[in-house]
């Protein structure tokens, strides 16, 4: 009795295990030229990317709240690309909202991350890097390469 009642649990987690299939593996979501926009819509789209399953590549340039896609697992960046950070505010001010640079610098990593809570979250001014500066400060970030973008 107690087999089969855990046969749905151990079925269910498997599921959750599986890697995407080799057409999930072929979609790509292409990001480029964004400029950002609202953090709390940027956040929640990327939760969108992240389950997608999909390859998501980011090219050209990728600013402001743009840059949160930047850690996805299924993301990379084309080595042509530009990324700049700033302050976020409120559109047209330079009011900076509280809470909103922590919920910015909870998506980044490394130096990226140390940069953005030292200087970067408090700045108007558009702190912009090449793809090739960028990965020097996240080692994790992938390249996109020319079979994938």
């Amino acid at each position: 009795m107690i087999r089969h009642a855990l046969i749905p649990i151990v079925l269910g987690l498997s599921l959750f295990s599986l890697p995407p299939g080799p057409a999930a593996a072929r979609e790509v979501i292409d990001i480029v030229n964004d400029s950002g926009g609202n953090v709390l819509q940027a956040i929640a789209r990327r939760n969108q990317l992240q389950s997608s399953g999909k390859l998501v590549r980011i090219r050209g340039y990728c600013r402001s709240a743009c840059t949160l896609y930047l850690t996805l697992p299924n993301a990379c960046i084309g080595p042509q690309a530009r990324v700049g950070f700033h302050a976020p505010r409120v559109k047209g001010t330079s009011f900076i909202p509280p809470i909103v640079g922590d919920l910015m610098g909870q998506h980044y990593r490394g130096e990226i991350r140390r940069r953005w809570y030292a200087e970067w979250q408090y700045s108007l001014q558009m702190h912009t890097m090449s793809a090739a500066q960028y990965k020097k400060l996240d080692p994790q970030i992938k390249f996109c390469w020319s079979n994938d973008g």
